[in-house]
């Protein structure tokens, strides 16, 4: 089905987003995991696999637009040095492809693409209340309970709640 140019155009920097995310995520979840906060490790591992779902889907659409995946395109990407700033980063970096998500959502509403933009909304749903929702919660319990009691709590192992 041929889609239209600036849908695909969306698309691909949706995936782009997407990608860096999966970059990002692996990156600081290898760090977590070096640092010996296994908690974190498990969480941001799961995060990443979440966003290769999301690059999928988006590749699955471009091509069935009729477009090509470009997968070679980054967005900004946001490494920390420390929990503190890689939790930053990654909620920066949500918040991001929410705004991204909600800009082609509504361009798929004008071009009438409603199928492009049901399969957005889902992706929009997952960004805001599992990834960007727990980061924000994260953040919260490093400001109440503070650093050093938030990285103990982070090096057992399994998810935290």
């Amino acid at each position: 089905m041929q889609g239209k140019t600036n849908v695909i155009d969306a698309l691909n920097h949706l995936l782009a987003a997407e990608l860096t995310s999966i970059d990002q995520y692996f990156l600081h979840s290898q760090m977590y995991k070096n640092w010996g906060y296994h908690r974190l490790f498990e969480r941001i591992d799961h995060e990443r696999q979440d966003e290769i779902g999301h690059a999928t889907r988006l590749m699955e659409r471009i091509l069935f637009l009729e477009g090509m995946p470009n997968v070679a395109a980054r967005t900004r990407l946001r490494i920390g040095t420390d929990v503190p700033s890689m939790l930053k980063n990654d909620l920066d970096t949500e918040y991001e492809v929410a705004k991204a998500l909600k800009d082609t959502i509504a361009l798929c509403e004008r071009e009438q693409d409603y199928v492009t933009r049901e399969m957005l909304v889902s992706l929009l749903d997952d960004t805001e209340v599992d990834h960007a929702h727990w980061l924000e919660q994260q953040l919260f319990l490093l400001g109440t309970v503070g650093t050093h009691n938030y990285l103990q709590s982070q090096m057992g192992s399994g998810s935290p709640s």
